[in-house]
């Protein structure tokens, strides 16, 4: 019984081009009480890998976050399965602006502590006591409110590409430094403002609504779907679309652009760009903001540096690479001091404590 995938990525990029056959990319979600994470989870990489979907899985006892690529032919017996299953009848997909059949090329279902990080240890939480959804309509509606603070539940490198108008973006790495650094700048207003949260695909925003609430803010709302959703009900209603620029997704894409506006620059040479790439130099790998041509001319590398490295024979590659491990402080996700136009620190909530 194979329960772990065995291919490589080029292998199975191969096996989708030979295939020839479109595939949908699609997430989803749902906070619950599972009981036995390694059952469940060998359960659900049998049923996903007879349906050829690829992807990545994360499992833990409050529930399941799924980002996948599932072959379109396969989408009902995709869905059928997950009927099948109580807590996730009837689950909102999110189903991608625009799809690429490459998006995910390995199936990986991982348990994990939690589904999404946060840091928190405090066993009254209940995660389940969730904030209201709200949809597109009535989200537009809500932000136009003067009594509102609309906030970006994501981190800085997925905001700065692309949010809503009016939007606090904090400046953050993690999903955790948010959810402090909002309490204490909000403390005061936690009776008289909406506190309206968004993030991509809505797993974030459920869980910082829980939270909110739990520390004593009676007015809190979500997005449902996240961006994502957003989108596909501004286009399909004929809503007023109030996101600017792309949304940040963690697959291969990288980026669904949701409008026209260029509202970031390249980490590089400063032109406007809003394409995220990842250093050709696998010991850096450092994820930034590069446009057309700073991407011919760097190689996709961040530094000349690492464009110094990608030259070298392999075995001095891998030799450099060797000891270091792929953590955040590695990454730095855009934060590096040696992109001269990397985007600057500042105080996102300055505008809410002008108006105290």
């Amino acid at each position: 019984m194979q329960l772990y995938n065995n291919l490589s990525a080029k292998e199975r990029a191969e096996l989708i081009e030979k295939a020839g056959k479109e595939r949908l990319t699609i997430s989803f979600y749902k906070y619950a009480k599972i009981g036995n994470t390694e059952i469940f989870r060998n359960h659900m990489y049998l049923a996903w890998a007879e349906l050829d979907v690829l992807g990545r899985i994360y499992i833990a006892n409050e529930g399941i976050n799924a980002q996948l690529s599932v072959p379109a032919e396969n989408f009902d017996a995709f869905k059928s399965h997950l009927d099948t299953i109580t807590f996730l009848e009837n689950v909102r997909l999110n189903i991608a602006i625009e799809h690429d059949n490459y998006a995910f090329l390995k199936l990986k279902v991982k348990v994990r502590h939690k589904i999404v990080a946060d840091g928190l240890n405090d066993d009254t939480f209940d995660v389940t006591n969730k904030g209201v959804h709200v949809g597109a309509e009535q989200f537009n509606e809500l932000i136009e409110d003067p009594n509102t603070v609309l906030v970006d539940m994501r981190n800085h490198y997925e905001s700065e590409i692309g949010h809503f108008k009016n939007a606090i973006t904090p400046d953050v790495d993690t999903f955790r430094e948010s959810l402090d650094l909002i309490e204490e700048d909000l403390k005061e207003h936690k009776e008289d403002k909406n506190l309206v949260m968004y993030c991509t695909g809505g797993i974030r925003c459920e869980k910082a609504s829980a939270y909110y609430k739990h520390k004593g803010f009676k007015n809190v709302f979500q997005l449902e779907g996240g961006i994502i959703n957003y989108a596909r009900q501004v286009e399909a209603d004929g809503l007023e679309n109030k996101f600017i620029g792309k949304n940040f997704v963690f697959d291969q894409r990288r980026s669904e652009r949701i409008s026209d506006d260029i509202i970031a620059s390249c980490h590089q040479c400063g032109k406007p760009a809003d394409t995220h790439t990842n250093c050709a130099n696998e010991a850096c790998h450092l994820l930034f903001i590069q446009c057309d041509e700073c991407k011919e001319k760097m190689e996709n590398c961040c530094s000349s540096q690492c464009q110094e490295v990608i030259h070298l024979p392999y075995e001095e590659q891998k030799a450099l690479r060797r000891g270091q491990g792929n953590s955040n402080d590695i990454f730095k996700k855009g934060r590096a001091d040696h992109l001269p136009y990397k985007k600057d620190l500042r105080n996102i909530f300055d505008t809410i404590k002008s108006s105290k």
